[in-house]
């Protein structure tokens, strides 16, 4: 997900229904109109984060020939996904086992509800995998899990060993949070009290911290994650918690909208080693959801 939209999927689950090591950004990144990822060359053990705009058909179309022309080279990644919730993994294994070549049915199985995906837009991804007998991978925190943390920190959603093992034990730097915050502030057009801010980033953390995890397990012969450009930007998101040595085996894509009304969503393009341009989609405006939902009492 986007940062903003990250966030918004938790504001959604943490209000609605839950409320009742650092690498500095490359320099420089490619932004040369909507091939920024054209010379890439995906191979070996790569970790490559593939970012989003979740409703934009054009760039998950991108995406897709992206991956698609590395695996006919011969590449062959696991490919893990923000849609699908880790406590799905074995619904997707099992589906998968039932489901071979049938990416719908798979989608059924293994999806995480509510949803609140548009899942026409992923089946492809899906397919691509299914038929290449990639290594399919869920790679999200729970709604669940993300609104008990936001209510009562990491300890609600995780255990200790678990904590320590995500890196979540470590402090978060000043920096680093005062920008997730202000991620936070502006993903949700201004309208969440302060209060609310640092509770909702430490919901970010954690399942950027969880991709991670998933990106390290699987990732020795090569990796993609599928996910929005919030989690997918090397300054804030899921890079953050890798070690060291697979920061450098990393590449971060983000797919970035074009057009003024949609400059203000979009992460900075320092924060991605390369960034596809891609036409904005139509949509209502985001705020008008915010100003619904959020309420009095900023």
């Amino acid at each position: 997900m986007t940062c903003r939209r990250a966030v918004g999927r938790a504001l959604a689950l943490a209000l609605a229904g839950c409320l009742a090591a650092c690498t500095a950004p490359p320099s420089g990144a490619d932004s040369a109109g909507s091939n920024g990822a054209d010379e890439l060359r995906l191979t070996g053990d790569t970790i490559a984060l593939l970012g989003e705009v979740h409703d934009n058909a054009a760039g998950h179309a991108l995406r897709l020939a992206l991956l698609r022309g590395a695996l006919e080279r011969g590449w062959r990644p696991a490919i893990a996904m923000e849609q699908f919730d880790t406590d799905r993994q074995a619904a997707l294994d099992a589906a998968r086992r039932q489901f071979p070549n049938d990416a719908r049915r798979v989608i059924d199985a293994a999806s995480p509800s509510p949803g609140g995906w548009d899942w026409a837009l992923y089946e492809p991804a899906v397919a691509l995998a299914l038929q290449y007998r990639l290594p399919l991978l869920a790679a999200n925190l729970s709604g669940a899990a993300t609104g008990q943390i936001v209510r009562g920190g990491y300890a609600a959603g995780f255990a200790a060993d678990r904590l320590a093992a995500l890196g979540l034990t470590r402090p978060v730097d000043a920096e680093w949070q005062a920008a997730q915050e202000r991620e936070i502030d502006a993903g949700h057009c201004g309208m969440l009290p302060p209060r609310a801010w640092g509770p909702m980033a430490r919901a970010q953390f954690a399942r950027d911290a969880v991709m991670a995890e998933v990106l390290r397990a699987h990732g020795s012969g090569g990796i993609v994650l599928l996910a929005g450009n919030g989690h997918v930007r090397r300054d804030l998101g899921v890079t953050r918690w890798l070690a060291p040595a697979e920061r450098a085996r990393a590449v971060a894509v983000g797919y970035l909208e074009t057009a003024p009304d949609a400059a203000p969503a979009n992460p900075p393009e320092a924060a991605f080693d390369r960034v596809v341009r891609i036409a904005p989609a139509l949509r209502d405006d985001p705020c008008e959801a915010f100003a619904g939902r959020a309420g009095p009492g900023r």
